[in-house]
């Protein structure tokens, strides 16, 4: 007896120990469990068999402090080296490199963005050095059924100019699945209207010069015939008050 229930405690114990594993369903329960520093972790929002690569954006404590951190990157242009003209399923699913350009997936911001409201931040910086950011205080993401339809509202100017509120309310397109031709005639997929007033999905180009409205684009700071440098969509989920 002694020795079945000593081979049996260990199993007891260790079993305990897995049920109880914290599985962070973002970048906010990340730095909340101690990891305040930003990089590539790993979150759970569809549960302990679906993990997930992100880039997280805990902030920089000697400029912003803390609560401007904890952002949970979904798309990220930095250097062209992704390419961003992709299928629907693709997109649906998520594709690229947590360390460096990707997008995570409209069937994850889907379900993230379902849960409890979430802020959207879109970072961006031109060939001269510039950076900006546009904040939307309210964003989040349709199911599948509506072709993951963009809601997003309460814009919050820090430079960039609002150039996605055009955007509200449109479908996702991809070249194969694309009801005007945008997402096939800019190469890329997003919520696509007729056409666009942004485009951070577009091809990867350098600066000013290019055929309007191509490129990764951002209307409202750029304008027409300037492809960013590097564009960074993140969102947070927002703390109500009690």
């Amino acid at each position: 007896m002694y020795v079945l229930l000593s081979l049996a405690l260990p199993l007891l114990v260790q079993s305990q120990i897995i049920d109880q594993v914290f599985l962070p369903i973002d970048c906010q329960d990340i730095f909340n469990n101690g990891s305040i520093h930003s990089g590539v972790y790993t979150i759970y929002p569809g549960g302990p068999k679906s993990p997930l690569q992100v880039y997280c954006d805990m902030g920089c404590a000697e400029n912003d402090g803390p609560q401007e951190g904890k952002w949970t990157v979904f798309q990220r242009r930095m250097d062209g080296t992704v390419n961003f003209y992709r299928p629907w399923e693709q997109y649906r699913n998520g594709f690229g490199d947590a360390s460096g350009e990707y997008w995570l997936g409209l069937e994850n911001l889907c379900l993230m963005t379902s849960r409890e409201k979430h802020e959207l931040r879109v970072d961006m910086e031109d060939f001269e050095h510039s950076k900006v950011y546009t904040i939307y205080s309210s964003f989040y993401v349709a199911p599948d059924s509506e072709r993951y339809k963009l809601h997003v509202n309460g814009y919050i100017d820090g430079g960039g100019g609002d150039s996605l509120s055009y955007h509200n309310g449109k479908q996702f397109a991809t070249f194969d699945k694309d009801i005007n031709n945008c997402a096939l005639t800019y190469e890329g997929g997003f919520w696509f209207d007729n056409c666009h007033h942004a485009n951070p999905n577009g091809v990867y180009k350098w600066g000013s010069g290019v055929p309007a409205a191509t490129g990764v684009y951002w209307y409202h700071w750029k304008g027409y015939y300037y492809s960013l440098k590097s564009i960074v969509m993140k969102m947070r989920r927002v703390v109500l008050a009690a």
